[in-house]
């Protein structure tokens, strides 16, 4: 008895990760509806409502979760762009991205006392330090410089208070 080889057709893999996004856009879309529809109807006399927003928002991130759905359904699969230079066959770096949440959770933990003028530029240098570039001080001078910028461009230009911290009255 001899056996032949029989060519069975192979199932594409699902991508769970691409049904995963679609399912938060769907989540996201349908909770921008949600929240929309709680909105003040305020401003009557406005031919285009403050809530409309919300709605062609919502919309859309439902539409694109379906429309994702049904692309990965048909057997659509995203491909890397030739020009990038990221290695997908890699894993994730998971002692960088630990390092990265350290420095974010440092930072949330001591806005409130040092202020965002400092912890801003600790963020900064701390990001980029975990990123690979050793040149401290001028990361520290980078960052001082976005985060003192971005302090007084919320605080005095929109006048949104950000905590100054131990800079209180200095500032």
């Amino acid at each position: 008895m001899t056996t032949t080889d029989t060519a069975w057709p192979t199932r594409p893999a699902i991508d769970k990760a691409q049904y995963g996004l679609a399912g938060f856009l769907l989540l996201a879309g349908g909770y921008v509806l949600y929240d929309a529809s709680t909105l003040d109807r305020a401003f009557a006399d406005q031919p285009v409502q403050p809530y409309a927003l919300p709605y062609v928002v919502g919309a859309a991130l439902v539409l694109l979760g379906v429309l994702l759905a049904v692309a990965t359904a048909r057997g659509d699969r995203p491909e890397a762009e030739e020009g990038e230079d990221v290695d997908l066959s890699q894993g994730t770096d998971v002692r960088t991205i630990g390092l990265l949440v350290g420095v974010l959770v440092a930072n949330l933990l001591l806005i409130d006392w040092l202020g965002w003028a400092i912890t801003g530029a600790l963020l900064f240098a701390g990001t980029t330090y975990v990123l690979g570039s050793r040149t401290w001080v001028r990361n520290l001078a980078i960052g001082a410089a976005l985060s003192f910028g971005s302090w007084y461009g919320f605080y005095v230009l929109l006048g949104l208070p950000i905590p100054a911290g131990i800079l209180d009255g200095v500032l």
